[in-house]
């Protein structure tokens, strides 16, 4: 199943060739959430996993993930499920003062 992760625009430019800043990703059934098709990015672009994720692959706090309008924070986490043509949108968070 294909699953398209959105990107901010601060990391579109580690995604060489796609100015558009969406990364469509091959997630097999086994590995149907948000971890799996973060993990299929990292394979194509691990400089960009390496700034959503940490060594402990694990959320980094300045940045939400998104499938479709939920907050994965507020669901299961990493394994919240994707479906077939789901989106995954990665926001950094906003801070002000």
């Amino acid at each position: 199943m294909s699953v398209t992760i959105v990107l901010p625009a601060q990391l579109r430019d580690l995604v060489r060739g796609n100015g558009a800043g969406e990364v469509a990703v091959r997630v097999e059934p086994g590995e149907s959430t948000v971890r799996g098709a973060l993990r299929r990015l990292g394979e194509r672009h691990p400089a960009v996993l390496d700034r959503i994720v940490t060594e402990q692959f694990e959320v980094r706090p300045h940045v939400n993930l998104f499938v479709g309008r939920e907050n994965i924070r507020w669901a299961d986490g990493l394994d919240t499920p994707v479906t077939d043509g789901a989106e995954v949108t990665v926001l950094p968070a906003v801070s002000g003062g």
